[in-house]
């Protein structure tokens, strides 16, 4: 990780005995990490460990806190608000998703994230709107923050829900689906890799990424979101972005 001056914090920064206690409730900063997510986590390809902006915030809290980080791999966001329920983490970094709202705090977005779709270059499809169409079927991750969307949103088309989202890309072609929903980034980078696919131009939707902790505990949501602002300002999640290989996602302000 980077090294940032952490003094840059404001004085009134300085975590009351109440929000410390809520962040990190057994001594340790417990960070629950997602990997189906490339744009903003990726496993070491030596040591398995996370990699990534994440990784970069994660520790860089556990850093600022004075307590030890312990990370906590999952394959879905999906995964990582049903262990919520489980107190088995107490952060978390998320796409902001009023479902997930219910049970979970967000601190603003610090990087925005097209939900686009893949289809097969032979294919009809021009714009986004196109898919909405009776009959055609639509692979997503389940859970994720485009499922949610989609299924919010969609009126005719139909969602095909995988365990995860690179199960949607595969699931897509293995089944002859119309089209893989999911995050720009990888989408683009399976149509560089396989001929005869494209990405749409256009978005459905705008995914805004937070960090967040579970609900009741306010004290320890607002100090997050103190770090966070702190994170973007200092360059911190710029930083992270661009030595991960993701320097084109875009920042939030």
């Amino acid at each position: 990780m980077a090294t940032h001056d952490l003094k840059l914090i404001e004085p009134d920064w300085h975590a009351e005995a109440l929000a410390v206690r809520q962040l990190t409730p057994k001594g340790k900063l417990r960070a629950a990490i997602n990997f189906g997510n490339p744009v903003l986590a990726q496993r070491d390809p030596l040591s398995g460990e996370p990699r990534g902006v994440s990784a970069d915030l994660a520790q860089g809290l556990a850093q600022r806190l004075g307590v030890p980080i312990e990370f906590h791999a999952f394959d879905t966001a999906g995964k990582v608000v049903d262990a919520a329920l489980d107190d088995a983490w107490d952060i978390a970094f998320m796409a902001i998703d009023p479902k997930r709202a219910e049970s979970i705090a967000y601190t603003a977005p610090y990087v925005l994230i097209e939900g686009t779709y893949l289809v097969r270059e032979s294919a009809s499809f021009r714009n986004i709107e196109d898919l909405d169409v009776p009959g055609v079927r639509i692979a997503v991750g389940k859970g994720a923050a485009y499922d949610l969307f989609l299924s919010r949103t969609l009126k005719h088309a139909s969602i095909v829900r995988l365990d995860r989202s690179e199960d949607a890309i595969e699931q897509f072609v293995a089944l002859g689906l119309d089209a893989a929903a999911g995050v720009r980034q990888p989408l683009q980078a399976h149509a560089s890799e396989h001929t005869g696919y494209r990405v749409l131009d256009g978005r459905f939707t705008v995914i805004e990424q937070a960090m967040c902790c579970p609900r009741g505990r306010e004290a320890g949501a607002r100090l997050l979101g103190e770090y966070l602002d702190f994170a973007k300002r200092s360059g911190m999640v710029a930083d992270g972005l661009r030595r991960s290989g993701q320097g084109d996602a875009t920042l939030a302000r």
